[in-house]
């Protein structure tokens, strides 16, 4: 149960901050992470250091220290201050937060957004600080008239007495609030109270997306400004040992050629100049020191881990001995291949560096990570150096890199004049960081009941953690691989999963749903796998297995009742079911699948859902929905493949997406909970790919081992 009606305990060092603000404001922030500003500075100089302003002339700001890519929490988070602050969400500016230690996403342990962690990890500290607010600005108001603070009331940004007539605006309060002692205890509403927590809201960042007022990353205009784009070298690792770029400069409107970090710039007054004077660019590279890479070598390399033993990452009981004397065994080998992310808008960046500054304008993930690499190219103190979030087109873990920032800092650097740099399509597919390429060999073991008793997994792949947070790793173990893997919520007595690190030179990076999408994939065909083997409905060998966990179970039998399970699906139809536990929540997905000239057509996705409190259903559901179509790309299209060290893929042609004509139905039912929000934007696209691929084993007979799905010629319906 979250905590409503009881009171909740505050202390100066945990929690609240009260300062005064220019005009008269009130400025609420949270002091453990927080800036010490100077005690001699002027109201007027600070810096924002907390999430709520009140200000003086009546307006409310929420700085918002998440990065809106999609997902919606420039709408949930308002809406968490909007509830305890009694405002409406119509009421509340949203503005986006500089780099500062009062915005650290506790749950990743810096200023970033990623993980499915906004709502999460903002859910108790928005309210308490819109709680903290509310309850200094009533008791102005009651002293102000002589009352007792029960019988004021806030509404609409005002406070009403009980005889209703008298009431002053939140304006009216702010300066005498602002002056008061940060209470030791406030109460947060009850549930039953909620008037915005669990409704229906737009989106606030609809309107400028509908208009075409929002500022993405490629809006950003600066005086004075020029354009960039980088040529690396085309094979992964390679680096660039001679160019020339006497045609390139010959190009109208190019300004600059010079080598950068990356490859070779080319920087013009307009993008189409840059992008025409790169085209004519002579590189000579040189070959990576590790080899020049192709998907078959990757997959040569990473089947040398499926020999010998792996790294222990989880045990219980004796799987290898319970293997030995089951009545009934199988073996897998499943292979995930290389994912890019295809955000919707490319990398860029813009930059203003000079002697003594340095503005960074990007759709960024990580704050925290931009100022850093603007410090270390620089050399600038971070008081220096000031970071713009705009709108994303798209994150999904890519955009928490640095690589696009440190061109556009590199480049205005060299020459002191803000840089916008900008990739293409294929830059974007050719380098980017991906999901890495995994092998998984399974051994299970069922009794002579049927019931699974032994279930090995080896997981074989390059560690993400190791380059972007190696204390992360612990006994070679790194997490983002097993994830999905070693917190099974099935019921087998005895189970083993090790993990064998196998680097390869393809740079691998975080992907929408981490490791879950791959892990869920196989641990959920895997064991459909031995529901067949067992002569077992998947569904039922499910609730024998999860008996005990009547949450897993509720969302389960939501998704069977909603999709019918127990009706018999059209002639030339199937359906596959995939139950995924991940970032705090839970989800049933249930897929219907045909087959079109050889090809998976996907009909509908019923999903069940418990993340707990829903915030705003909306932007919940079209999470999950938005989370089946990247999730269906990946299981029906595309995958990265290299020959001869370069990417194959450079554009839509050969790294298709799913088009709106095989979108399927999506149904997203919720089950409801009291318990506090758990993640919700990459559990969807985890969920999505064993749903699949289990009707397309239930339609065909044939177990799918490897992704995206590709039927053999004659494949029928069994």
């Amino acid at each position: 149960m979250v905590e409503t009606t009881d009171a909740c305990r505050l202390t100066r060092r945990t929690l609240l901050k009260i300062g005064a603000l220019a005009g008269g404001g009130l400025l609420l922030g949270l002091p453990l992470h927080a800036r010490t500003e100077p005690p001699d500075a002027a109201p007027a100089e600070l810096a924002p250091n907390a999430w709520i302003r009140i200000q003086g002339d009546g307006r409310i700001r929420l700085v918002l220290a998440r990065s809106e890519m999609g997902q919606g929490v420039m709408t949930a988070l308002p809406m968490l201050l909007a509830e305890e602050l009694e405002v409406g969400l119509d009421q509340i500016e949203v503005e986006s937060a500089p780099v500062d230690p009062a915005y650290i996403n506790q749950l990743l342990g810096e200023q970033a957004t990623g993980d499915s962690t906004s709502v999460r990890e903002a859910w108790t500290g928005l309210r308490e600080a819109g709680a903290v607010a509310r309850t200094l600005l009533i008791k102005v108001a009651a002293t102000t008239w002589g009352v007792p603070e029960a019988e004021c009331q806030a509404r609409r940004a005002r406070v009403q007495h009980a005889d209703g007539v008298r009431s002053l605006t939140y304006a009216e309060l702010a300066a005498d609030a602002a002056r008061l002692p940060v209470p030791d205890q406030v109460t947060l509403k009850s549930p039953a109270d909620w008037t915005l927590i669990g409704t229906r809201q737009r989106r606030l960042d609809t309107p400028g997306k509908v208009t075409g007022g929002a500022r993405f990353g490629l809006d950003v205009r600066l005086p004075g400004m020029l354009y960039a784009t980088i040529q690396p070298c085309p094979v992964l690792g390679g680096s660039v040992r001679n160019w020339r770029g006497d045609a390139a400069r010959q190009t109208p409107g190019v300004v600059a050629v010079l080598p950068v970090r990356r490859g070779i710039a080319v920087v013009a007054e307009t993008t189409w100049a840059a992008l025409r004077g790169r085209e004519r660019l002579e590189l000579d590279c040189r070959s990576p020191a590790s080899g020049i890479a192709d998907t078959d070598r990757i997959r040569d390399r990473l089947r040398i881990g499926l020999t010998g033993r792996g790294t222990l990452a989880h045990r219980a009981g004796d799987a290898t001995t319970a293997l030995e004397t089951a009545a009934q065994r199988i073996e897998a080998l499943y292979e995930v291949p290389l994912q890019a992310h295809a955000c919707m808008e490319p990398m860029n960046c813009t930059a203003d560096v000079g002697p003594d500054h340095c503005a960074i304008h990007a759709p960024t993930q990580s704050q925290q990570g931009a100022l850093a690499t603007a410090r270390r190219l620089t050399g600038l103190p971070a008081e220096r150096i000031s970071v713009q979030t705009t709108l994303l087109g798209g994150g999904f873990g890519r955009r928490r890199e640095q690589d696009f920032v440190a061109d556009a800092v590199e480049l205005s650097g060299y020459l002191r004049r803000p840089v916008q740099v900008i990739w293409t399509r294929a830059d974007d597919l050719r380098h980017d960081y991906y999901r890495p390429m995994t092998l998984h060999r399974l051994h299970g073991g069922l009794d002579d009941q049927g019931h699974p008793v032994a279930w090995l997994h080896r997981i074989v792949g390059p560690s993400v953690l190791a380059r972007l947070n190696p204390s992360a790793i612990h006994d070679g173990i790194d997490p983002s691989l097993v994830a999905g893997a070693v917190d099974l919520a099935y019921a087998i007595p005895h189970l083993r999963v090790e993990y064998r690190r196998a680097d390869t030179p393809v740079p691998a990076g975080l992907w929408r749903g981490g490791g879950h999408t791959q892990n869920a994939y196989v641990t959920e065909c895997f064991l459909d796998e031995l529901a067949h083997l067992a002569g077992q409905d998947p569904l039922h060998l499910r609730r024998r297995l999860l008996a005990a966990s009547p949450r897993h179970l509720r969302v389960l039998d939501l998704a069977a009742d909603r999709a019918g399970w127990t009706t018999p699906p059209p002639a030339g139809v199937a359906r596959g079911l995939a139950l995924v536990e991940a970032f705090g929540s839970l989800i049933a997905e249930i897929a219907e699948v045909t087959l079109s000239d050889n090809q998976v057509r996907v009909l509908r996705v019923v999903c069940a859902l418990d993340c707990g409190q829903i915030v705003n259903p909306d932007t919940v559901r079209a999470q999950i929905e938005g989370g089946v179509v990247f999730g269906l790309t990946a299981t029906l299209k595309g995958a990265i493949t290299l020959a001869d060290g370069q990417v194959e893929q450079g554009g839509f042609d050969t790294f298709p997406l799913l088009r709106f004509d095989e979108m399927p139905a999506v149904e997203v039912h919720f089950v409801p909970s009291e318990s506090a929000p758990g993640g919700v934007s990459g559990i969807g696209t985890a969920a999505i790919a064993p749903a699949v691929a289990n009707a397309v084993f239930a339609l065909t007979g044939q177990p799918v081992r490897t992704l995206p799905i590709r039927l053999a010629s004659g494949v029928a319906v069994s």
